[in-house]
């Protein structure tokens, strides 16, 4: 297992010939997905605007995800799909940093194989990453967004979260919670993630990104509850790595605001 605090770009872009690389990489975590892996790849293939690579992410090399993928049509499997076998440690938080090392492209989408993501926004989410946001954040909770479905609790805390976030934190999106994001690859690389499970880490490199006065951007999403499937996200263990983040951005706007109080003619 990695350190706590890891940085997902190992590769140094500047080793890879620019010509060379796809637009934008897609990481997405699989365990045992076989029966949605089939009907997320054609999702891919007739949503995701060109220029892409797919790098599907699992933990076990027995993971039923892999035959399902190996045995698509060719009519349905994206032109560019690459496995990617994650040793980092157990689960979707490192499967995703597992990815995000992988990754070729200048930009990083990370979704989920369920197919609650708002895939319309993906061409806008890469070109505001190419325009220079650090991250870029589909959003349930700003005006034009929607939650349809999904645990109530679970929806009222995130949108609880994001809200109190952005009026009290200061962060330039409602939705910081949501692993539905783009980022920038050179962001990732200097940016340690120390979430050590979970999806936490969007969270995580969310607020990060926002204090290193990177930038953040956000997009009206629509996002609907799996139908297939069972969700692997555990509130109640994963709860205590939310409030870390939370808490962290709160302290660092008011330790900010004090700075800014004590300043010679402040006041």
């Amino acid at each position: 297992m990695t350190d706590a605090a890891s940085s997902p770009a190992a590769l140094n872009p500047g080793d890879l010939n620019p010509r060379d690389l796809p637009r934008y990489s897609v990481v997405v975590p699989v365990f045992h997905e076989a029966a949605t892996i089939g009907p997320f790849c054609r999702a891919v293939r007739e949503s995701f605007p060109p220029g892409y690579e797919l790098l599907v992410c699992y933990d076990v090399p027995d993971d039923s995800t892999l035959p399902a993928l190996a045995a698509l049509p060719a009519e349905d499997k994206p032109a560019d799909v690459r496995p990617v076998h994650n040793t980092l440690g157990r689960g979707a938080r490192w499967a995703i940093e597992a990815g995000m090392r992988a990754a070729r492209a200048p930009v990083v989408i990370v979704t989920m194989v369920d197919l609650s993501d708002d895939y319309r926004l993906v061409e806008a989410m890469v070109a505001a990453a190419e325009a220079g946001a650090a991250v870029v954040c589909p959003s349930r909770y700003m005006r034009g967004g929607r939650q349809l479905g999904g645990p109530w609790l679970k929806g009222a805390l995130s949108r609880t979260a994001g809200i109190t976030l952005h009026w009290l934190a200061g962060i330039p999106t409602h939705d910081p919670t949501n692993s539905f994001k783009a980022y920038r690859r050179d962001f990732l690389a200097r940016t340690p993630i120390e979430s050590p499970a979970g999806f936490a880490l969007a969270l995580e490199l969310t607020v990060k990104a926002h204090f290193a006065g990177e930038r953040v951007e956000e997009l009206p999403a629509t996002w609907r509850d799996r139908t297939a499937g069972e969700s692997r996200f555990r509130l109640w263990a994963w709860l205590p790595l939310y409030l870390h983040w939370y808490f962290w951005a709160l302290r660092r706007r008011w330790l900010r605001g004090i700075s800014l109080a004590g300043r010679p003619g402040a006041g």
